[in-house]
């Protein structure tokens, strides 16, 4: 399942996201998450959830970042959540290429049974009407 919090850039997005990883991680049976372009939240998290700096492994494009997001989970058979903080920026997603790789990312969100997590820095109008129903908190 893919869940979005949506709103424009400062609105506090990042910070429903880590409430939400740090509650879900209390009750979680399985590992839990958090990808972001900085350590800068590093403490803000609980010490249960791993988190990991996607600048950190020279990811280019969104093709790359798929294979990203596969490896992770392809390493881990336990994991539960997979929490994205800045998702159009860490997966090089734009207007172009966001239902593709959204596509995806939900191919591989059921095929896995991991849910996903995304933090969309995009008022709800303007997201594509298909993903809509996946908005959790609007901003």
């Amino acid at each position: 399942m893919i869940q979005i919090i949506s709103g424009e850039k400062g609105k506090g997005k990042t910070k429903i996201l880590i409430d939400k990883a740090n509650t879900e991680v209390r009750a979680a049976k399985g590992s839990i998450v958090y990808l972001d372009k900085s350590n800068k939240h590093m403490y803000e998290l609980s010490n249960k959830i791993r988190l990991e700096n996607v600048r950190d492994y020279f990811i280019e494009n969104e093709s790359e970042f798929i294979g990203f997001i596969s490896g992770i989970i392809s390493g881990d058979h336990d994991l539960q959540a997979v929490f994205l903080d800045s998702f159009l920026k860490i997966a090089y997603v734009d207007d172009d290429n966001f239902e593709s790789v959204y596509s995806k990312l939900e191919k591989i969100s059921d095929r896995f049974n991991v849910d996903l997590i995304l933090s969309i820095s995009k008022n709800f109008n303007e997201l594509p009407e298909s993903i809509k129903q996946n908005v959790v908190v609007s901003l």
